[in-house]
């Protein structure tokens, strides 16, 4: 059992009147989390996999809700993105039953972020939930052992299953990406050919980190342009992949429209291309470096609630910089090696922004993935 960041957040608001919500991709440990602070309460658990409780949540009226929450003041409903309407059904909880903490978990946002926002405006505290963050790794086995797991970890991601079985890390990965990658975007997406996503997904895997043009996606994958950003964007309400936009304020030359992807996490990534060769023996050990620390990044900004934007920077001369973050009215320019190496920040970025310009590498990487 990992320690998570959030869960002291979450303590802090039970019984504040509002329902708690916990979103993330399939496996991340969601349920575990929020058993693991109701643990020693009295509370009824709702499991959504359970057709009897997905036939009895799916549009009752008040009174039969009350009926299923009898005298239970803690209700711990999970998987709710199953159940077709649950954000009027969650509301009518908040608002009737006011004595009633709910806790809500979900594997995915595709329905349920849509179904929630609306009926629970103003009723719920929502937290994101990722593969487990280095933070919370390295304080749960320390710094040595967490220091001789450093390639492991850029191979195979943060996933608590693939940590946890050890010696057994692409047999779960394949698992991981088959059971709920493929799964669950087929079920709560209207894609209906699973070789384009497959397609897509091996063509972003490789282009891992660097600029994506979606014509040049739209020709390798075989669909048109809007449809290639309309799966991205499915991907990333799957939480499988994110992106980054170009910064831009100021300079003329500056590339302004211009994204990165990335990916959650390395393993699901390394897993789409087969790919799992040790470092020394990989063209791409600088991607997945950069694609660690800006997954770990997004991480820690979105679980200490930091306000701060990121972005990567480059101009039409090509001058380039790794990562940008704009933090407390402050530009910060990142640059990501791998190995140490001394190098200069484009002056004209540093000048016009008055930003201040850091390289990370593996001798210094925790103070930039532990804020």
């Amino acid at each position: 059992m990992f320690t998570r960041i959030i869960e002291n957040k979450i303590k802090e608001k039970i019984h504040g009147g509002k329902a708690i919500v916990v979103v993330g991709a399939r496996q991340v440990g969601k349920t575990t989390l929020l058993k693991n602070i109701l643990e020693g309460l009295d509370y009824l658990f709702l499991d959504a996999d359970d057709p009897t409780i997905r036939n009895l949540l799916s549009s009752p009226n008040t009174e039969q809700i009350r009926t299923i929450i009898t005298d239970h003041q803690i209700i711990f409903l999970d998987e709710a993105q199953r159940i077709p309407g649950i954000g009027l059904t969650l509301k009518i909880i908040t608002d009737q039953f006011k004595h009633v903490q709910l806790f809500v978990s979900g594997s995915s946002s595709f329905d349920l972020g849509n179904e929630l926002n609306e009926p629970l405006t103003g009723r719920k505290w929502e937290y994101e939930m990722f593969p487990i963050s280095w933070e919370e790794y390295e304080s749960k086995i320390g710094f040595i052992k967490s220091e001789q797991q450093l390639e492991n970890r850029l191979l195979y991601g943060f996933y608590p299953e693939v940590i946890n079985n050890q010696g057994k890390e692409r047999e779960t990965l394949k698992n991981l990406v088959n059971s709920y990658l493929y799964r669950d975007i087929l079920a709560f997406s209207d894609i209906r050919r699973p070789e384009v996503l497959e397609k897509l997904l091996q063509a972003l895997a490789l282009q891992m980190g660097n600029e994506v043009n979606y014509n040049e996606l739209s020709q390798i994958v075989g669909i048109n342009k809007i449809t290639v950003q309309k799966y991205i964007e499915i991907l990333e309400k799957a939480y499988i992949v994110f992106r980054l936009h170009s910064f831009s304020r100021n300079l003329r030359n500056e590339i302004k429209q211009n994204r990165k992807i990335y990916f959650y996490d390395n393993g699901i990534r390394n897993m789409i291309i087969g790919n799992f060769n040790p470092l020394d023996l990989r063209l791409d050990k600088g991607a997945l470096w950069e694609n660690f620390l800006v997954s770990e990044r997004l991480k820690q900004n979105n679980y200490k609630e930091t306000f701060s934007k990121m972005y990567f920077w480059r101009t039409k001369q090509q001058q380039e910089i790794d990562f940008v973050e704009e933090r407390n009215g402050e530009i910060f320019g990142y640059e990501f090696k791998w190995n140490h190496k001394k190098m200069k920040f484009p002056q004209n970025f540093i000048e016009t922004y008055n930003a201040k310009g850091f390289v990370i590498d593996k001798n210094n990487f925790r103070d930039f993935v532990k804020i």
